[in-house]
């Protein structure tokens, strides 16, 4: 090769060199001022964005408080679990770990990759809440890349459907939607707390950085409910409506002295730890607080009460029902049978409408609404329940004479179970009506006095008359302990009057009769056997549940030999 043939590559060479110099001098020169500008001039202002980017404020849970029985044991409780979450932009499992995760939330594949790739542009998705602690620990396992958890809590009704209808439910953010979680919502929710934290890029807390507001619990709350008759109440009633091919029913336990509700059952009933949006419209409906009827014949001693109270008849009155009909205007008043001639407790203990048509009439209109009103009757209990019914009583400007005689036997107007039940604490309590609790209660500081001693007395002798063997309700005595009570059954009201072969069975009582401890409301619907009245239905779930109650609180019994409600009669005035 000649010189010229080497002149270009020479000539070149150090011009390249140079270049090349400078060029790595301008990238240096770059570098080193992009750090000076993130180390220096712009260091807070990064630092501040990369807080942003990782710190977050996080929402802590607060426990719910718990709802107790009267003697402190949970019937609804709080437990902790965990919501899973992911970050749909980041999240992508392969086919095998997303069929595992389908698995362990109780999904299909499909459906989860549906449900992950329609919020695929958002940053946050719940892809299942409340899930249980161990499930929680096997997602945690897979460790995906994008998936993360959040702490929550779950509502636990440890006797499940026993108590439903009294507790109610939550919804999946613990906000009470039913009964009584729902009437004590603002003293059983707490206050969520709020802290800042450091998250990695799946969502795991890294560091704690500060509390703003500690997480608040809700207040416990105590109720009057008895957990053991409680579940002999619910027992009982799913026994008897089950028996009878009822279509449901209803019972109520007061104390008599203090109006506290010790048990509360209805049939169907429903497990509240299953989500409830499962339910028919208005299965979780209590029943017991929110429905009304027609009480019949249950209503009879409260009209002999008045009667009694207005000086209508006296204690010694003899009443004709011969030839077992009357008429009354245009209509007939009928009884099943001819009872002949009865004295008052008679008219009770066969359950004569002709009888107690006729006391009834013996007063003014006036007379026995207000009466009736004084015995509470569609007037609210004063129960810490939503909606209560308040029952119906028509204003005695529109009745006629026919139309006061309905009433006298439970006919024409309406009323709750837990109505009728408080309503027999007058004759328990000596003409002292009392308010309703479902919180526990030495005394009932609303208490007020209705009849004089001496006419609840009497009425309460002739109640033990109804339960006596030739009485409707001899099916409701309890073994050592004398029994005061009333049978009713009612044709069932449907659009135009009533139905022919549909009935509601009841039986109201209390015990023990010397000195009442316990009044109980029973309410059997439609019972579709051959067995529907009161007295064969009702009245067994009385005596069952009674007695176990009478003994688990300790009620020495007081049926002597020798003695009986004579002696109370005698008392009080005496029957004749």
């Amino acid at each position: 090769m000649n010189h010229r043939d080497r002149q270009p590559a020479d000539m070149t060479s150090p011009w390249r060199r140079r270049f090349l110099v400078a060029l790595f001098g301008v990238l240096l020169s770059a570098l080193m001022l992009r750090a000076f500008y993130i180390q220096v001039w712009a260091s807070d202002f990064l630092h501040r964005r990369g807080e942003r980017q990782q710190t977050r404020m996080v929402t802590l849970p607060a426990h719910r408080g718990r709802l107790l029985d009267r003697e402190g044991t949970p019937l609804a409780i709080s437990a902790p679990v965990q919501a899973v979450c992911i970050n749909p932009r980041e999240f992508r499992p392969d086919e095998a770990q997303l069929r595992r995760l389908a698995r362990l939330l109780g999904k299909s594949p499909g459906k989860l990759a549906r449900q992950i790739e329609s919020h695929r542009r958002s940053a946050f998705l719940y892809l299942k809440r409340q899930v249980p602690p161990g499930v929680a620990g096997e997602i945690a396992r897979l460790n995906l890349e994008g998936l993360f958890f959040r702490r929550e809590f779950r509502r636990y009704y440890p006797m499940a459907e026993v108590t439903a209808h009294l507790l109610g439910f939550t919804d999946i953010d613990q906000h009470g939607q039913e009964g009584l979680e729902r009437r004590f919502e603002a003293r059983l929710l707490g206050l969520p707390g709020k802290v800042k934290v450091i998250q990695d890029r799946r969502g795991r807390v890294i560091e704690r950085l500060d509390t703003l507001q500690p997480p608040r619990p809700g207040h416990d709350i105590r109720l009057s409910i008895d957990r053991r008759l409680q579940y002999r109440a619910y027992l009982e009633l799913k026994r008897a409506v089950s028996e009878h091919r009822a279509k449901g029913g209803m019972l109520v336990l007061l104390d008599a002295h203090s109006g506290e509700i010790l048990a509360m059952a209805n049939q169907p009933t429903f497990n509240p730890n299953v989500r409830p949006h499962r339910l028919r419209s208005g299965g979780y409906r209590n029943r017991v607080v929110v429905d009304s009827f027609e009480p019949g014949s249950t209503l009879k001693p409260l009209s002999m009460a008045c009667a009694l109270k207005s000086g209508a008849v006296r204690p010694r009155q003899i009443v004709d029902t011969r030839p077992g009909w009357m008429r009354v205007g245009r209509q007939r008043v009928r009884d099943h049978r001819n009872y002949g001639v009865l004295d008052l407790g008679g008219v009770l203990k066969f359950s004569s409408n002709v009888g107690i048509t006729q006391v009834a009439l013996r007063m003014s209109p006036e007379t026995f609404h207000a009466c009736l009103r004084e015995l509470g009757i569609a007037a609210p209990t004063g129960i810490e329940f939503p909606g209560e019914a308040r029952g119906k009583l028509d204003p005695p400007a529109g009745w006629g004479r026919f139309e006061q005689a309905t009433l006298s036997f439970g006919y024409g107007l309406t009323v709750s179970a837990l109505q009728l039940a408080r309503a027999y604490t007058v004759f328990a309590d000596d003409g002292v009506l009392h308010s309703v609790t479902l919180l526990p209660r030495d005394h009932d500081d609303k208490q007020v006095r209705v009849l004089p001693a001496t006419v609840a007395r009497n009425v309460r002798a002739m109640l033990e008359g109804v339960v006596s063997r030739k009485g409707t309700a001899w099916r409701a005595r309890i073994p050592g302990y004398r029994v005061a009570g009333k049978t009713g059954t009612v044709k069932v009201a449907v659009a135009g009057g009533y139905a022919r072969h549909r009935y509601r069975a009841l039986f109201v009582g209390m015990a023990p009769a010397s000195a009442p401890r316990l009044v109980m409301a029973v309410v059997i619907e439609e019972p579709g056997g051959k067995l529907y009245y009161g007295g064969q239905v009702a009245a067994p779930v009385f005596s069952r549940v009674m007695g176990l109650a009478l003994r688990l609180l300790g009620v020495p019994p007081d049926d002597i030999p020798g003695t009986g409600s004579a002696v109370l009669v005698k008392a009080g005035g005496g029957l004749g």
